[in-house]
């Protein structure tokens, strides 16, 4: 992931670092985050600090930083993994069955019969019960 947008992450991180310093403070973290629309309290940006602080100097240096946009984003992917889900999963039993893939795939005008559906299923249904729970749906989805 960071090959591709070590730059990006980088100027954001300059951006962050008001004072030019090489690291972030709590303060510039909530700073910043107001300016994006994001409240925080100075509590919540220095317990995040602190979180990631890895040499415990209270600041975030730019690697330190990079783990926080990972965890951000990773947050964001697994939101919209889980919409995703909540479409495929129409019946409310928590997870997706042949019948409500079959249903789904045809509003997505792909249709496909039920025993298509069940096969596809099965190639991703790891505990073989016949379904797809979110844990399985999300292994489906990062092929």
């Amino acid at each position: 992931m960071r090959s591709n947008g070590v730059g990006e992450y980088e100027e954001v991180f300059r951006s962050f670092d008001e004072d030019g310093d090489g690291k972030i403070s709590p303060a510039e973290l909530r700073s910043c985050m107001r300016i994006i629309g994001d409240e925080m309290a100075l509590e919540e940006a220095e317990a995040l600090v602190k979180s990631l602080d890895s040499d415990g100097d209270g600041l975030l240096e730019m690697e330190e930083f990079f783990k926080l946009v990972e965890i951000e984003g990773g947050e964001e992917e697994e939101k919209e993994l889980r919409e995703a889900f909540a479409m495929y999963e129409m019946d409310g039993l928590g997870c997706i069955t042949p019948k409500s893939l079959k249903r789904m795939l045809s509003r997505l005008g792909a249709s496909r019969d039920l025993y298509t559906c069940e096969v596809m299923i099965e190639r991703f249904d790891i505990n073989g019960d016949g379904v797809l729970c979110f844990e399985e749906f999300k292994t489906m989805m990062a092929i």
